[in-house]
């Protein structure tokens, strides 16, 4: 049984990129670009594979606490120095090797394992892939053996002949080794007379030299194996995998009203009959459930979504929503959101770090911060918790049926009981207790009345009855206390 191992050449900083960040860092749909390799390397190997860094591209250990092993190559003196570092760490029993650059984020893992496949049929000290080009560019040629069957070479352009440049079939710097052979052949490396460094290709003259073949496995010019050295190719790249991921989700029963706009990122998750409108941007481990539609313009962040919930022109930052809820438009939860089922939440509704029970309405224009709010309770428009008093913040609890009217101010910290109710413009600093009313300014409490008999919207769940005149005179037992703080 055959244990082969990856090393994975992540060494370079891609000074192309012109950015602080390692090159093999920057994100792809959510995830840096060496992410996709290591998968890749790692599903077609069975085991995590060997991360070669340099001391320029130290934080890539940082990025990847888990599922690899990393080796230093302590001198960037070329990718023939780099596998040497890689196999310093590579177990003793693995007996192949599978060298891959980290800058190639759209690889395959049919191709890594098919190369590996095509070095044990051929029974050769070093497998390679390569592709055929109609512009092969500065890329080194795979010239072949005079029987085709085998590589004879690879050349740089710098280096090749008139002839030699003509030659389509291009190495893409993917390679599949003996490990035994490899392990006694890395030491012979020579330096290049023109840069100083040791590259990996000069172990085809090596093989060659041992009398071991060197065999090549050819791939489609498809575009997966164009490696990212700037912002323009990460760009290029970014579109052919999130086509990629819009194409799977869409067999996988997702509508996308139109591919083209929705970016979709690795790591989400999709329920079948999920709606994704124009223009949607669902980021990081977001999840969204069955039968939901996301709306024209929304943006979620490592949120969850449940099912039958309709999300529109709406912001959701570390957020859950549960079953048959609607969002928007022009919604924001902000991180710590928890939003029971069948809640309405509408136009410039903002939440955060609270919890809204089921069939909460908060719809227009309000602002709940660090906050429960109990089962069926009405938000009325322009209802605010201020929440931060300048140092800390405070928690306010809402119960259920509470009813908020328009424009009250709750002052944190603060308990409403359940069926409490507030008039319009009510500035509340004490708890109200269940079923009392609070108005004014500071708000001041009283029963509430009963719906006039001719009001046809009498009975249970109807409007309370009117608040307290503007001009009535002040409470002797009003709160004192400061103004209210601001909302945060």
């Amino acid at each position: 049984m055959t244990r082969p191992i990856a090393v994975v050449l992540a060494g370079g900083l891609g000074t192309r990129m012109r950015s602080a960040t390692p090159k093999l860092l920057h994100p792809l749909c959510g995830r840096p670009m060496l992410a996709y390799v290591l998968d890749a390397a790692r599903a077609a190997t069975g085991a995590d594979p060997v991360v070669v860094v340099s001391p320029a591209t130290a934080a890539i250990r940082d990025a990847f606490p888990e599922g690899g092993t990393f080796a230093l190559q302590e001198r960037p003196d070329g990718t023939g120095d780099a596998l040497r570092a890689g196999l310093t760490v590579v177990p003793a029993e693995a007996d192949e090797v599978v060298a891959l650059n980290g800058d190639i984020p759209l690889v395959e893992v049919d191709l890594v394992a098919g190369v590996l496949a095509r070095r044990r049929e051929a029974g050769a000290a070093m497998a390679l892939v390569s592709f055929e080009t109609w512009d092969p560019g500065s890329l080194g040629r795979v010239i072949r053996t005079p029987d085709g069957a085998g590589v004879a070479r690879i050349v740089e352009a710098k280096d090749a002949t008139a002839d030699e440049l003509a030659v389509g079939e291009v190495n893409v710097g993917l390679y599949a080794f003996d490990a035994g052979w490899l392990r006694g052949a890395i030491g012979r490396l020579t330096p290049s007379p023109a840069t100083g460094e040791l590259y990996l290709t000069q172990l085809v003259d090596l093989a060659l030299a041992d009398g071991r073949a060197v065999v090549a496995h050819e791939a489609p010019e498809d575009g997966t194996l164009d490696g990212i050295n700037d912002r323009v190719q990460l760009a290029e790249a970014t579109a052919m995998l999130r086509e990629r991921i819009n194409v799977a989700w869409m067999a996988a029963g997702v509508t996308m009203l139109d591919p083209a706009t929705a970016h979709v990122d690795a790591d989400v998750e999709l329920a079948a009959d999920v709606v994704l409108e124009p223009h949607v941007v669902l980021r990081g481990r977001t999840r969204v459930g069955e039968g939901t539609t996301i709306g024209a313009g929304s943006q979620l962040l490592d949120s969850t979504v449940g099912p039958r919930c309709r999300v529109w022109a709406s912001v959701l930052e570390r957020s859950t929503v549960e079953e048959g809820t609607t969002i928007g438009p022009f919604s924001h939860l902000r991180p710590g959101s928890s939003i029971g089922p069948g809640v309405e939440l509408g136009n410039f509704a903002e939440v955060k770090n609270s919890r809204l029970e089921a069939g909460v309405k908060q719809h227009h224009v309000s602002y709940l911060g660090d906050a429960h709010v109990g089962e069926g309770t009405n938000v009325g428009a322009g209802t605010i918790t201020a929440n931060y008093d300048g140092v800390r913040k405070h928690h306010t609890e809402i119960g259920k049926g509470v009813f908020l009217g328009v424009d009250t101010m709750l002052r944190a910290p603060l308990t409403l009981g359940d069926g409490a109710r507030t008039g319009a413009g009510a500035v509340v600093t004490r708890d109200v207790p269940a079923g009392k009313l609070a108005v004014g300014v500071p708000a001041r409490l009283r029963d509430p009345r009963p719906p006039a008999p001719e009001d046809p919207a009498a009975g249970p769940g109807g409007p309370p009855g009117p608040a307290a005149p503007a001009a009535a005179p002040a409470d002797p037992t009003g709160d004192p206390s400061p103004p209210p703080a601001e909302p945060r």
